[in-house]
């Protein structure tokens, strides 16, 4: 178990550090490390018949564990922006919510239109809030978690690529709004992107993610219904 342990934790710093020297070497946004790496472990999972996928998954918990510490510690921008959040909180509620429903609603009518299965549609519906949430409301639908994943990796890696542009093409330039825009679509990589725009945006992206994560779970038993 401790040989397992060792390996799998060293394997996957590693594959992150090599990730993430990558990225900073080209600045390119698909090359973020938590896709790379990804993409490698998998590779390794797959081709290398001594590594186990359930041992793997087992002994490397702890990083589960961290990045549950890493999201709660999103509450410290925001609590030294909470004159600002007083401020817009009717238009974050508002915004959020509203662009939340939208892109529920845009996902679920291009895959009826693809001819999509229920449990494709129902791993589908989550794609656009944080992981461990929409995890948490696949399960309660009957969706495929780990479609969910991939769904909701693809759908923060194509905001974090093309959202910065877009808002500078629509000529954006509010704090509140940039900041909401990436939050509400690209996640916890969008909070992390809008924080280095500065701590305004960073905080207005980490509000968006979380209503936009219980906007979600409000909608779990009307969704179901919507997909049967």
């Amino acid at each position: 178990m401790m040989t397992n342990l060792v390996f799998s934790t060293l394997l996957t710093v590693t594959s992150y550090a090599v990730s993430l020297k990558v990225f900073r070497r080209f600045h390119k946004p698909w090359l973020n490390p938590l896709y790379t790496a990804t993409i490698f472990l998998v590779l390794v999972l797959v081709f290398v018949p001594t590594v186990n996928y359930e041992s793997y998954l087992q002994v490397t918990d702890v990083f589960s564990f961290f990045l549950g510490i890493a999201t709660i510690s999103l509450a410290v921008p925001l609590y030294k922006q909470i004159l600002v959040l007083k401020k817009h909180a009717k238009k974050i509620c508002l915004g959020v919510m509203l662009g939340s429903a939208g892109g529920i609603l845009s996902g679920l009518v291009l895959a009826k239109w693809l001819l999509f299965q229920d449990e494709i549609l129902l791993s589908l519906v989550s794609k656009s809030v944080t992981i461990p949430v929409a995890l948490s409301v696949t399960d309660v639908l009957g969706g495929i978690p780990s479609l969910t994943v991939l769904f909701a990796l693809s759908s923060a890696l194509f905001s974090l690529m093309f959202g910065p542009k877009i808002l500078q093409m629509a000529g954006i330039k509010s704090k509140v709004a940039k900041g909401m825009a990436l939050g509400a679509s690209a996640q916890a990589l969008g909070v992390n992107r809008a924080l280095q725009w500065g701590e305004e945006e960073g905080s207005m992206g980490s509000i968006a993610m979380c209503i936009s994560a219980v906007f979600l779970s409000m909608l779990v038993p009307f969704l179901g219904l919507m997909v049967h």
